[in-house]
């Protein structure tokens, strides 16, 4: 009776422990499952940003192609007459303007003192 004893506490032993291997079995797939949904939903995330900045890239680098001049100033601008309608003089700078008849006068009669 002993032996029997001894023998069905060996099996409930070793049943409780197959038993608890199949638990944290189960738990680990469960954990290894939900990392796989995770790290595919990341995966999925990161692909759709790195494609939304590829069409902002290539929708920058088409504007730019479209408009080179970005960086340069107008050739025209509104209420303003354009570059090529009034050309100054040769020698003379645009801002001046005509050269009022007494300026030159008196500029000879600064040099002379």
């Amino acid at each position: 009776m002993v032996g029997l004893l001894i023998a069905g506490s060996v099996g409930a032993a070793l049943a409780a422990y197959v038993a608890d291997r199949l638990l944290k079995a189960r738990t680990q797939a469960r954990r290894l499952r939900t990392m796989r949904d995770r790290l595919a939903a990341a995966t999925r995330r990161a692909e759709e940003q790195h494609a939304r900045r590829e069409a902002a890239a290539q929708a920058s680098a088409a504007l730019t192609s479209v408009m080179p001049a970005i960086e340069r100033p107008p050739l025209t601008l509104p209420g303003l007459p354009s570059r090529g309608s009034a050309r100054p003089a040769a020698g003379q700078h645009p801002a001046a303007g005509p050269d009022p008849a007494g300026a030159r006068a008196g500029q000879d009669d600064v040099r002379r003192s």
